[in-house]
């Protein structure tokens, strides 16, 4: 019996072992962390706004206000009448007409109406333009703080390895879930989005670099990131209809807690197979971070990255607001509106993940980042929520076909005219990500209430448009001389011991050479 629980121990140890080993675990790792921490991300897009616009409107009511009816004989009432146009200044019982002007009248009168019809209509509401910047700035400050966290993580992970940061990139986003659970204040909500950011920057670093080391194939390592960013996908997917379903039938706590669950599962996951207590650095020094940064095509890479999500950044805080103001939606259709996007961004991971090797990363990010323009142009012509499902799906389509051929092509460039090092490429990659979700919303909502939405949409379409072309620089990008060197010295050192495993060097050949010119 303990020979037999012995082989039994054995076999167990070599296939945790094995599953350790397993490349397609740690793709199933990193696509969980993705899909977590972009549900988290996008849960809160159709909340937010109507939490606080509600928070603010009871705020309002709250506040004291003078009587209807004064004691004094000489107080004035005004009552709008939805009928005549006509104002009615009351004196105690008697009531004179008076006239008002007409398209004044009229406008309140429809306010009033729509006010009292339906209580998710909020046309001609100026405190709701006044959240715009509001919900900007809080949906910002996750990625302001993921940009400023970002450079730090990249180096980190070449000393200690992507274990760890993976693993407390999991422990702050559980913390994160748990404050927007319950956190009924904005400065908390703040707080929160904020922490979140710095869970972000370890688990996506982290788990891009992880991918990039384990596939070195570049076909590979684009079939893989394509994978990995179907669970950023399904994230975004399931978050907003997750988030405004369960906001308008339950309430705001029981989203979070379902993620804090659900986070709870992935970190066991990650206990089990990556052993995130082990320090495990990078056996090569990798480039400095400010190297990388100075290489104009990398620069490039992440201007594409950047300014394709900053359209779909813009739109989060925006849209919702816009419809409310617009389209007197219910509140669960404020997160439906963001579906297709979020199927077609799915779609276009998985299409492109595959197609982009063949056909060109670099001509595949110019179609995408022209298309990302031309439906952002046309979101603003939409008049209910069945007009933005063609623009929005083509937003999400063409950025699925920037990212899935621009995150491969940074493990590229590094492997090309770098150190074969992942960690800071893809802490660069993570930044240009969080530039455009951290000034898309901090920016865009302060134009929408200055100049309005289309205008916002026409400046954002516009420039993806004119990046477009850039792109066709990574089209061959060159090798530097001194990785030229070093590619040159280890093909000949695999010649010399190809040879060599035929039973003959260099050497014996010059030598065998010189004896038969004698």
């Amino acid at each position: 019996m303990g020979a037999l629980d012995s082989l039994r121990e054995f076999s167990f140890l070599t296939w945790i072992r094995e599953r350790r080993e397993s490349r397609k675990l740690i793709l199933l790792i990193v696509f969980i962390a993705l899909l977590l921490d972009n549900m988290l991300l996008t849960v809160v897009v159709p909340i937010i706004p109507s939490y606080l616009f509600t928070m603010d409107d009871e705020g309002v009511s709250s506040t004291p206000t003078s009587p209807p009816f004064s004691s004094s004989s000489s107080s004035l009432q005004s009552i709008v009448s939805l009928y005549d146009n006509f104002t009615y200044e009351t004196r105690g019982l008697l009531s004179t007409p008076l006239p008002l002007a007409p398209s004044t009248a009229s406008a309140s009168a429809l306010a009033a109406a729509n006010a009292t019809t339906n209580p998710d209509c909020h046309q001609g509401d100026k405190q709701l333009l006044n959240e715009n910047v509001k919900v900007g700035l809080l949906f910002a400050s996750k990625a302001t703080v993921q940009l400023i966290t970002n450079p730090f993580i990249g180096p980190l992970t070449n000393r200690i390895g992507y274990q760890i940061p993976m693993f407390a990139g999991f422990c702050i986003m559980f913390l994160s879930t748990i404050m927007f659970a319950f956190s009924k204040s904005y400065s908390l909500l703040f707080l929160a989005r904020s922490l979140q950011g710095v869970g972000s920057s370890c688990s996506s670093v982290a788990g891009m670099g992880m991918l990039a080391s384990v596939y070195t194939d570049d076909e590979e390592r684009g079939n893989a990131i394509g994978i990995a960013l179907g669970g950023l996908a399904m994230g975004v997917l399931v978050g907003p209809p997750f988030g405004s379903v369960m906001y308008e039938f339950v309430g705001k706590t029981a989203p979070f807690l379902i993620l804090a669950i659900l986070a709870v599962l992935d970190g066991a996951l990650q206990l089990f197979i990556l052993q995130p207590s082990k320090v495990e650095p990078e056996s090569q020094t990798g480039t400095p971070l400010l190297t990388l940064m100075r290489d104009p095509y990398i620069l490039i890479a992440a201007g594409s990255i950047c300014f394709a999500n900053m359209a779909i950044a813009m739109l989060e805080p925006a849209l919702p607001i816009w419809m409310m103001e617009t389209m007197c939606p219910r509140k669960w259709q404020l997160g439906v509106a963001f579906i297709p996007a979020s199927v077609s961004y799915l779609i276009g991971t998985h299409i492109f993940g595959v197609m982009a090797h063949k056909m060109g990363r670099w001509l595949c990010s110019l179609i995408g980042m022209l298309l990302v323009g031309v439906s952002i142009l046309c979101v603003p012509f939409a008049k209910d929520i069945y007009g933005l499902i063609l623009p929005n799906f083509g937003v999400g389509f063409a950025i699925g076909m920037v990212d899935s051929s621009m995150m491969p092509i940074m493990g590229y460039l590094v492997d090309l005219r770098h150190v074969s090092v992942y960690g800071s490429v893809y802490a660069i990659a993570d930044v240009a990500f969080c530039m455009g979700f951290a000034l898309g919303p901090s920016a865009g909502g302060a134009i929408a209430r200055s100049i309005g939405f289309p205008a916002l949409m026409t400046i954002i379409g516009v420039i993806d448009i004119l990046y477009a072309p850039l792109c066709y620089f990574l089209r061959s990008p060159p090798a530097r001389e001194e990785k030229m060197a070093i590619l040159s010295d280890s093909n000949c050192s695999m010649k010399t011991r190809s040879y060599s495993m035929q039973g003959t060097s260099y050497q014996m050949g010059d030598d065998f050479e010189t004896e038969s010119d004698e």
